[in-house]
């Protein structure tokens, strides 16, 4: 569902002769089709899941704030409006974000909900977080706030 939404979306920006998203879109499409091939050959016909989509959408978004990263240590600001503008593309197919407020809710909950008390407990937390709220949450924020609460 999540690939033909892709699909769809190319079409309309091809339409609309938008060429940073158009581009995006596309590259979106060749890294799904890397990916099918790569599992095609491991036995799997079906292809990647949606949820797997969205693994590769989110990995595709941390390589970008990383190109931003050293775009703007390297003072290349054009290029990293780009890409900026590339991971708002990217993120229209990704579920809501939860918000940072709503992560330290869900952290602290999580933390007296598992009885977690310092930083050895951490993994638990962070698995548990993973598990039930993938695609929803940034987990690099709710890392940074378990280290806080679980000193």
């Amino acid at each position: 569902m999540l690939r033909k939404q892709i699909s769809v979306s190319l079409q309309e920006a091809l339409k609309a002769k938008n060429q940073t998203k158009t581009s995006t879109l596309r590259l979106i499409l060749a890294a799904l089709k890397d990916r099918d091939i790569a599992e095609r050959s491991k036995g799997n016909a079906n292809g990647l899941n949606d949820d797997a989509i969205l693994k590769l959408l989110q990995s595709m978004i941390k390589q970008r704030k990383e190109s931003i990263e050293f775009y703007e240590k390297g003072n290349r600001l054009e290029l990293a409006d780009k890409e900026k503008e590339e991971i708002n593309h990217i993120k229209n197919f990704l579920p809501k974000q939860l918000s940072e407020n709503e992560v330290k809710t869900i952290v602290k909950s999580t933390i007296s909900e598992l009885g977690a008390k310092d930083v050895r407990d951490m993994g638990k937390v962070m698995s548990f977080l993973r598990e039930k709220y993938s695609g929803q949450m940034d987990l690099s924020i709710a890392g940074k706030l378990l280290k806080e609460h679980l000193v």
